[in-house]
């Protein structure tokens, strides 16, 4: 398989390209509007075409590059089906796998950061969205969000993976790119450690994050898989929104 993780850094997002070595299709996990450029450009130099782009969630501090990609690409959009928006062409369930070319893609819902929230596992690798970061996980006090979903979603599914699994997050704010299953069991300081469910949660409760300042943006264009507002201030709309300082938590 043919592996590119890629940074944007106005909002800290990772994006994941997965290629089929066979039939030079490609994949692009949580693509970002203001980074279609560079993400065409690789999967070009790579000699792939892109078949799907697959968002974890509906995001709230970027926009998805999802329907440009579509728009530019002719790819599929694949997001989780209980988020039931009316503009992808695949509804990506657990328990049923997809597939591009050679690569499979095992879905794992993962509510609590939001309601629809969705993990995925290909191979070795595990791409947690905002479920679990490194040394972290995203905050759960908006879009359904849960700290007791949170806490069942990672205990119960993701720290069930094997330790060696490489965990690949949807964000970091400090420069690292992959941690392990093992690792984040073991030091992960609000999940890791065998701690509590009460434990955690008391944890969430106190964190007293901000308002995230592109939410109020990002959601209504992510329900509609990817479409920059017209309302955005003129500074920001070079950009689709300059999306510093809405932290995940």
């Amino acid at each position: 398989m043919i592996f590119r993780q890629l940074f944007e850094p106005l909002s800290s997002t990772y994006t994941y390209l997965l290629g089929c070595e066979h039939t030079g299709h490609a994949l692009l996990i949580d693509p970002v509007v203001n980074s279609i450029d560079r993400d065409l450009g690789e999967i070009q130099r790579l000699g792939l075409t892109l078949a799907v782009t697959l968002d974890t969630h509906i995001h709230a501090d970027h926009i998805t590059g999802a329907r440009h990609l579509k728009e530019r690409t002719g790819c599929r959009i694949a997001v989780p089906a209980i988020d039931a928006l009316p503009c992808t062409d695949l509804g990506v369930t657990e328990g049923v796998p997809l597939r591009v070319g050679s690569v499979v893609i095992e879905a794992l819902h993962t509510p609590g950061h939001t309601s629809g929230h969705h993990a995925y596992v290909c191979g070795e690798r595990l791409f947690t969205g905002d479920a679990l970061l490194i040394d972290g996980c995203g905050r759960t006090d908006f879009q359904g969000g849960s700290a007791a979903d949170l806490y069942r979603s990672v205990t119960t599914k993701l720290f069930t993976l094997p330790d060696e699994q490489l965990v690949y997050p949807g964000h970091d704010y400090q420069g690292r790119r992959v941690s392990s299953v093992g690792q984040e069991k073991a030091r992960n300081p609000r999940l890791g450690g065998g701690k509590a469910q009460a434990e955690f949660e008391q944890i969430m409760a106190a964190l007293n994050l901000p308002y995230p300042k592109f939410i109020d943006h990002a959601v209504p264009g992510n329900r509609q898989c990817g479409v920059c507002p017209t309302d955005l201030p003129e500074q920001m709309q070079a950009y689709c929104g300059r999306m510093t300082e809405s932290v995940q938590g």
